[in-house]
């Protein structure tokens, strides 16, 4: 869920604006304001993760209260005038929406703050997260680092993980998906059906293929895009 405030001086357009919201299933409405300093109270008390904000307001505009916010929630503009379009966006706003806003229009600016919240969710889970994960292998719960992995090699229902610091991998009974998911996106990249290889560990990438020192895993052509970002040339 996302916790918002609704903020605007004109009382109807509150109204809808509170309408709106409640025909969104991920937003949770934390309070509604007819001005700034009220809004002010609210995110002292509460953790809020977007503000719906009119512009032109009597006392602080929404632009200037953008500005007085140290640690920034989302912001998506709720305005009748398009010329402050511009400002808007360069104090990197979710949206801009000029009244009369249409519901489809709202739903789709609430859309694109709830996707940039999942993504800022995710980059926060794999920063904090563990160094390790633990693996059922040779009859054991196993420690694997992920620094230790060099690559991991699919085998119908096994795996076989190359480790760093072992010259004989770790056998274990779980799918590629399955493993796939417990291994941090930043530092790992699927370069075809069965092999998963460590971005730090590849030496060099030549036409379809990438290398781990004198090892040779062929790129499948439904990840060749992904290897392609990885070294930048597209």
């Amino acid at each position: 869920m996302l916790t918002c405030i609704a903020i605007d001086d004109e009382p109807l357009a509150l109204e809808l604006l509170e309408d709106n919201i409640s025909q969104v299933p991920f937003l949770k409405l934390a309070a509604s304001c007819s001005n700034p300093l009220q809004a002010m109270q609210v995110l002292q008390q509460e953790s809020i993760d977007l503000i719906f904000l009119d512009i032109q307001m009597p006392g602080l505009t929404g632009l200037q209260f953008i500005k007085t916010i140290a640690a920034k929630p989302m912001f998506i503009l709720i305005t009748a005038y398009e010329k402050y379009a511009l400002e808007g966006y360069e104090l990197d706003v979710v949206d801009y929406l000029v009244k009369p806003v249409s519901l489809d229009r709202f739903i789709k600016a609430c859309n694109k703050a709830w996707d940039l919240y999942q993504l800022k969710t995710k980059k926060q889970s794999e920063t904090t997260a563990l160094p390790y994960f633990f693996i059922n292998a040779d009859y054991s719960l196993v420690k694997v680092t992920f620094t230790d992995i060099m690559w991991i090699e699919g085998l119908k229902d096994y795996l076989k993980i190359h480790l760093k610091s072992s010259s004989k991998p770790l056998v274990a009974r779980i799918t590629m998906k399955a493993i796939e998911e417990q291994l941090p996106a930043s530092m790992f990249i699927r370069v075809q059906k069965s092999f998963i290889v460590s971005k730090d560990y590849i030496t060099s990438v030549r036409k379809n293929s990438v290398f781990i020192n004198e090892m040779e895993i062929p790129v499948g052509d439904n990840y060749k895009d992904a290897v392609a970002e990885l070294t930048g040339k597209h």
